[in-house]
């Protein structure tokens, strides 16, 4: 259950691998299971494309605190990073979701706050898409990992199995992920968190597949998309 997280989840991945997707998902399911204030961070300064602080509105609707860029501009890609971005770090009667960007470049925005971020009050899970060229094996992903992990100054705490081919994944695309997933966990004793899926595949998984299965909805894609 994402309420057995810790307080702030900081979600890191490669470019295309679905992290601001999975930080929408995550981010409304936790507003529907706790009473307390919530918010999430776009720190994404890198990735133009598939920002969740394009969905600003959609997430103010559902009483979620929405922090990105201190220039408020979609089209824009400057490296402008709010100064309430500390904010929910230290107040602690938030949850909180930061998006991180995709590489050591965009660690660098939440490396400047990890001296605020106390070690067991948070969790950092990296985001795994075994079709995106850089993370299709277990020496590319924990390569990544160490370099997220030195530039942010943060520990990854969990995997999450998302490889996927938007609406065109198979149940062979998210087995091929959990098999790389897997080796990522045994060759670095990082656990397996979730698995994504839709909806519509979630019958054909294995009962004994490890992780918890975390059913998708696509917030940041256009239904032309």
């Amino acid at each position: 259950m994402i309420t057995n997280d810790k307080r702030i989840r900081i979600i890191i991945g490669h470019y295309g691998s679905g992290k601001s997707e999975f930080s929408m998902n995550y981010v409304t399911k936790l507003r529907e299971l706790v009473d307390t204030k919530v918010a999430i961070s776009d720190l994404d300064v890198v990735n133009v494309y598939f920002r969740t602080r394009e969905k600003r509105d959609f997430l103010q609707s559902k009483n979620i605190l929405p922090i990105d860029s201190s220039v408020q501009a979609t089209s824009l890609d400057l490296p402008a990073v709010s100064a309430q971005v500390t904010g929910p770090i230290t107040d602690k009667t938030y949850n909180y979701v930061v998006d991180v960007g995709g590489d050591d470049v965009g660690a660098r925005v939440i490396g400047r706050f990890s001296h605020l971020i106390e070690e067991d009050d948070y969790d950092m899970f990296c985001i795994v898409n075994a079709n995106r060229e850089n993370t299709q094996t277990a020496q590319d992903v924990i390569k990544h990992i160490k370099s997220i992990e030195y530039t942010s100054k943060l520990k990854v705490t969990g995997l999450i199995s998302n490889t996927h081919l938007v609406r065109e994944t198979t149940i062979d695309d998210i087995l091929k992920g959990q098999s790389l997933v897997k080796e990522v966990s045994n060759l670095t004793n990082i656990p397996i968190k979730y698995i994504t899926c839709l909806q519509s595949l979630i019958p054909q998984l294995p009962k004994d597949i490890e992780g918890e299965i975390f059913p998708i909805k696509l917030y940041m894609r256009e239904d032309w998309m």
